[in-house]
């Protein structure tokens, strides 16, 4: 069956949403979609694997314990696995579009 990742994309999104695409034992793609949201005050992602994100579209921010990470559309990055983060910004007047990959 044939998708499309910019199809379907609500009109208000007031909380982020997250969209399992493939999952197997060993990798997990996701779809998610956000629009002025950003990790709770204090919160950080601590996860057991490797995450590979690509923005398609739209901008965020992403905070490392020592540094952040500025990614606009087309703009992938890496995160090894237990590197704290936490989403610090996404767009608040348009959709930011992410592709993530957890292996």
């Amino acid at each position: 069956m044939k998708n499309n990742m910019f199809a379907n994309i609500p009109a208000t999104i007031p909380t982020e949403i997250f969209e399992s695409l493939i999952q197997t034992d060993t990798i997990k793609i996701e779809r998610i979609i956000s629009k002025g949201q950003q990790s709770a005050e204090g919160y950080w992602y601590d996860q057991e694997q490797a995450e590979f994100v690509l923005v398609l579209q739209g901008q965020a921010r992403i905070q490392f314990e020592t540094h952040t990470v500025d990614l606009n559309a087309g703009d992938y990055l890496n995160i090894a696995a237990h590197q704290k983060h936490r989403v610090a910004w996404t767009t608040p007047t348009e959709e930011t579009l992410w592709l993530a990959v957890f292996y």
